[in-house]
């Protein structure tokens, strides 16, 4: 037996580390799938390289694509580990109260990106977030977002990475180790050979490939349960009860008895602080929405990405829960882990997608569903090495090392910045690794370096008063405060169960931005306004955050009306399901 990760008497296991309990059955049909999309994959790289011929063409695709394109590669980016591995293990591990990563945790701060946000980054032409730090605050709050935002995707780079060598594990029998350089290998040589573009063109066959892969797994179990009613009974009846089947008030997702705590935590410490720092300030995200043709487009594409967002967890989250009630090793693993949370064993919750795929698809239809999930961490993978290359290159090479060399310079440091970090992924792979809920490390990331960078950002884009000085200080004190949360939590001064902590870690790294930023900008000095053109709203003419053409648009290409149908969708969701 393994002990969990978190207990001091050593780190969890890998999840897929012990192949004779998970070994999926894989015919030659299944393998010959997997081998034509990696041509696919392979292919799309060659052909964007014959576009790249300067840094803005490598590093943001030359800002010529068109917003659908840029919106599919958006939410592309996020399927990865976080949303297809991640999401399904909370769904046979909570049920329903998963869906408010998606409709409270997602959807909201989408489109308040693209109708609010999206027109200072992309009229101010910067190349990234962090260089809109240092025109807003100045060197010293760049530098922390700079080397914060690239450790960060380092780190997570390595989770898409873990989980993508796990999937060729257990298909090939390889040693995890070679599974994951093997991947690295693949996913490195379409990033380098056509940067951004060949990122995004591939998120938009890999979106389609994941749905192709979830969608007849959903329906094939669903069946197998004996349909919905089927699933409803057979829930019910399972640990955790009904209460799975109501996404509120979520009290086993955020860790509180109390009803009005938990939609507190999740209102607030979810839907606000760590979806607002996430969707609103993360580069990943926001690279591709700068890569399009115009500020209309820049502002569709997250409110693109919001409606297939809301439907994705209707083929991530039902799957698991058919899975902890399905397949005899998940409910084994849920009845023993429900009467004693220190149980361990090989089975995790983190299987619950792989376990399904092998009790229920066919051959053929397997080969589809581990395309799909390959394809899912490669364009994780691919989303946070392709902003890593372009923070590190543009704010930190760039900025601090070598200046004032020629485009060719930087953008063959972009290239080979792309294998640094792909090196780097294959060690932090392993960090992973130890985590038995790969859930609680993600959260645990976000809430040290999305929350308190949101907070920063709010206030200093609203705020024209705020200081440079304050700008840094609160990012340091805020990313701080969550780290202190965390070391109390593991410490055992408090507990909680579920993303509880993570929760009160990203709301306390808030406050704390907030306050030190009111306190420090109240006795130092702040830019003259001529300099804030652009960057904070009040002193931003409307002509330089808007499209000229906008006003010439069809309905359906209009950012407002298109939010707004998209805002009325979300709720009437949370109203329905909740």
């Amino acid at each position: 037996m393994w002990p969990r990760a978190g207990d001091p008497s050593g780190a969890a296991p890998p999840r897929f580390e012990a192949a004779t309990t998970l070994r999926l059955d894989a015919a030659p049909v299944d393998y010959a799938l997997v081998a034509l999309y990696f041509v696919f994959v392979l292919g799309i790289g060659l052909l964007a390289r014959q576009r790249v011929s300067s840094s803005i063409d490598f590093f943001l695709s030359g800002r010529s694509l068109p917003a659908w394109v840029t919106g599919l590669a958006f939410i592309s980016a996020n399927l990865g580990a976080v949303e297809i591995m991640g999401m399904s293990a909370n769904g046979a591990e909570y049920g329903f109260p998963t869906f408010h990563y998606f409709w409270i945790g997602a959807v909201p701060a989408m489109l308040f990106l693209g109708v609010v946000m999206m027109p200072f980054y992309y009229g101010s032409k910067v190349r990234s977030v962090p260089e809109f730090m240092r025109r807003r605050f100045g060197t010293g709050a760049h530098l922390v977002n700079a080397l914060s935002f690239a450790t960060a995707q380092i780190l997570i780079a390595g989770v898409n990475l873990y989980l993508l060598g796990s999937i060729v594990n257990v298909l090939l029998g390889w040693p995890l180790w070679v599974s994951v350089v093997v991947a690295a290998v693949i996913v490195l040589s379409y990033i380098t050979l056509g940067g951004l573009s060949a990122a995004i063109y591939n998120e938009v066959l890999q979106f389609f490939v994941i749905v192709a892969a979830l969608l007849p797994l959903t329906l094939v179990g669903l069946n197998k349960v004996g349909g919905w009613d089927g699933l409803r009974d057979k829930v019910s009846a399972s640990p955790g009860g009904a209460e799975q089947l109501e996404s509120w008030p979520g009290n086993a997702l955020s860790g509180f008895s109390n009803d009005f705590l938990s939609v507190l935590g999740i209102v607030f410490g979810l839907g606000f602080v760590l979806s607002f720092g996430y969707w609103t300030t993360n580069f990943v995200e926001v690279q591709r929405a700068m890569a399009t043709h115009s500020i209309s487009a820049a502002r569709r594409t997250p409110i693109i990405g919001a409606y297939p967002k809301m439907f994705i967890p209707l083929i991530v989250v039902i799957p698991g829960m058919i899975s902890a009630v399905l397949v005899p090793q998940m409910a084994e693993y849920k009845q023993a882990v429900t009467a004693d949370p220190d149980y361990t064993d090989d089975v995790t919750y983190n299987q619950a997608l792989l376990y399904l795929m092998k009790d229920v698809l066919p051959n053929g239809l397997l080969g589809v569903g581990l395309a799909g999930l390959l394809a899912a961490f490669m364009a994780g993978m691919a989303a946070n090495v392709s902003a890593f290359n372009t923070v590190f290159s543009f704010d930190l090479w760039q900025q601090y090392v070598i200046r004032d060399r020629s485009d060719g310079y930087y953008l063959t440091v972009g290239r080979v910045a792309t294998v640094g970090a792909t090196v780097a992924a294959i060690f932090t792979a392993f960090i992973a690794s130890s985590f038995s809920n790969m859930m609680d490390y993600l959260q645990t990331l976000f809430s040290f370096f999305n929350a308190p960078l949101f907070a920063t950002f709010i206030l200093g884009m609203f705020w024209k008063r705020m200081t440079p000085t304050a700008g840094w200080m609160g990012l340091v004190a805020g990313t701080g405060s969550a780290i202190v949360v965390f070391l109390m939590h593991e410490a055992g001064v408090f507990e909680l169960s579920g993303q509880g902590a993570s929760f009160v870690a990203a709301g306390a790294a808030f406050v704390v931005d907030i306050l030190v930023s009111v306190a420090v900008t109240r006795v130092t000095r702040p830019k003259p306004a001529a300099d804030l053109i652009g960057l904070v709203y009040s002193e931003t003419p409307a002509s330089m955050r808007t499209d000229p053409e906008a006003g010439r648009l069809p309905w359906y290409q209009r950012p407002v009306l298109l939010a707004g149908i998209a805002l009325v969708l979300v709720i009437a969701l949370n109203i329905f399901v909740g």
